[in-house]
């Protein structure tokens, strides 16, 4: 057998245990969503060996979705570490044999504590099976390895189910991208759903303001200084009616070819574009590129002045995408 036709022979065995675990899915899987989702404490998940990095990975997974979870090594649980465990938790034992001696050795702690324990094991008949107030059934018909030795199917499917409890606990929790982002602030989803325009714009001084009647040489001198290539023109009673940018100068310039005895209601853009402070700054983005424009106004809706605003490159730098 050659080395590619070995690879796929181990994705092909890990898929069919994976797959395989459809037809287990149950009453007792639906029994465990329920005991974590009224868990009072933490989610506790033990395990030895390879099954204890996949509960590694599971604890991680619960904890980032809304469920409070972690890892705990069973070899040092009985050298100390129970107490981490408290009333009111709910501690999830992995174990492909369910006779793992470090594991079964601290469920009598786990019963004198009163704590709810769902066993998971690819052995129905089992000790650890035996004593869960849910089983989770996680056989496969042979691991990925060649001798049948190294865990591999095995851990896979295991994984698989931990995701599948996660997912499953979101759906009942009713968790949501913004519930995510809470978990992952910074991270880009995080920062794309949580990230406000208010976040990044500039403000007061910052702004780049003319009014109607300030001249052109003005308004240049305005988006020069400030930097942002681009001015707000207010009117009289200081209501923001327009934009003058440097495409707005071109335009002029083609047109007129002398603009120097102009004013800035002659050369501007009405009708501006413009963002709430409160819109995502993933919004914005959007939206400039959209229009391909690099500074976007920040408008409060009470109408007046503008109250910021936000380049391009600050939403860039900020990592909203």
């Amino acid at each position: 057998m050659s080395i590619i036709e070995e690879a796929r022979r181990v994705l092909r065995v890990e898929a069919d245990a994976v797959l395989s675990l459809m037809d287990s899915i149950g009453g007792d899987f639906e029994k465990a969503v329920e005991m974590i989702f009224a868990c009072k404490g933490k989610v506790v998940i033990t395990g030895m060996g390879k099954s204890g990095l996949i509960c590694q990975k599971i604890a991680s997974t619960m904890a980032s979705t809304g469920t409070p979870a972690f890892f705990l090594h069973p070899a040092e649980g009985v050298h100390g570490d129970l107490g981490m465990l408290a009333r009111g938790d709910v501690v999830m034992a992995v174990s492909n044999s369910g006779e793992t001696e470090e594991v079964i050795r601290i469920l009598p702690v786990i019963r004198r504590l009163g704590l709810n324990l769902i066993s998971v094991a690819g052995k129905i008949d089992s000790t650890l099976a035996k004593r869960g107030d849910a089983f989770l059934h996680v056989a496969v018909k042979e691991e990925a390895c060649p001798l049948g030795l190294a865990p591999t199917a095995s851990t896979t499917a295991t994984l698989a189910l931990g995701d599948a409890l996660a997912v499953a606990l979101m759906y009942r929790r009713g968790f949501k991208e913004e519930d995510f982002a809470f978990y992952h602030p910074a991270g880009s989803l995080g920062k794309s759903l949580l990230m406000k325009v208010s976040d990044l714009m500039h403000t007061d001084d910052r702004i780049p303001v003319v009014y109607e009647n300030s001249s052109v040489k003005d308004a240049i001198y305005e988006m020069s200084s400030k930097g942002f290539g681009v001015t707000a023109v207010l009117s009289e009673n200081g209501e923001f009616v327009g934009v003058i940018s440097d495409g707005d100068l071109r335009r002029a310039l083609e047109k007129d070819g002398n603009i120097i005895n102009a004013v800035a209601s002659d050369i501007m853009t009405k009708n501006p574009k413009k963002i709430s402070p409160h819109a995502l700054a993933a919004k914005a983005l959007g939206f400039m590129e959209e229009r391909k424009i690099t500074s976007l106004f920040v408008d409060s809706g009470e109408g007046g002045r503008p109250v910021g605003i936000v380049h391009l490159h600050d939403l860039l730098q900020s990592g909203v995408v």
